[in-house]
């Protein structure tokens, strides 16, 4: 439930966000855009982004803590031998480690980065463009993407 919520918060947040670029702008010339972006004041924009940024991250991470425990690949404890996996990682209040949350604070990035690329860079009209030409938001998108395949192929395998 708490991933297919997070799924649908991100979508929201790059539509709004996409809104809030083009009303932007709007401004310099309103002449090329559609009318109906005159249906938007700037304030609901900003709440609205605000609110599926915060809705986005916050889903996600109570999808990561919800994540079961996984049971370390014995392959993966004989090469590291006697050092542990869970030395600096986040632990559950019974003191199990949950291997999903330290995805969080990257996912926390990419939201901060992309509400950067909106309100400094300008550039939220087109959210594919802006991943693909955004170096640091592209850099946590693949970041996540390999601690998730690693969390679960290589630790859990």
């Amino acid at each position: 439930v708490w991933f297919l919520l997070s799924v649908i918060s991100f979508a929201l947040f790059l539509a709004i966000g996409k809104r809030r670029s083009e009303r932007t702008l709007m401004e310099k010339g309103a002449e090329q855009h559609r009318e109906t972006l005159l249906h938007y004041p700037p304030a609901l924009l900003d709440t609205l982004t605000t609110m599926f940024a915060t809705s986005a991250w916050l889903t996600y991470a109570l999808f990561a803590f919800q994540q079961p425990l996984i049971s370390i690949n014995p392959n993966v404890l004989e090469f590291l031998g006697d050092s542990s996996l869970s030395f600096g990682l986040p632990f559950t209040e019974l003191g199990e480690a949950k291997y999903m949350m330290m995805t969080v604070p990257v996912v926390i990035y990419g939201v901060m980065r992309y509400l950067y690329a909106i309100y400094e860079k300008r550039e939220g009209e087109s959210p594919e463009k802006v991943l693909l030409t955004d170096t640091p938001l592209l850099a946590s998108v693949v970041l996540w993407l390999v601690m998730v395949i690693f969390i679960n192929y290589y630790l859990g395998g």
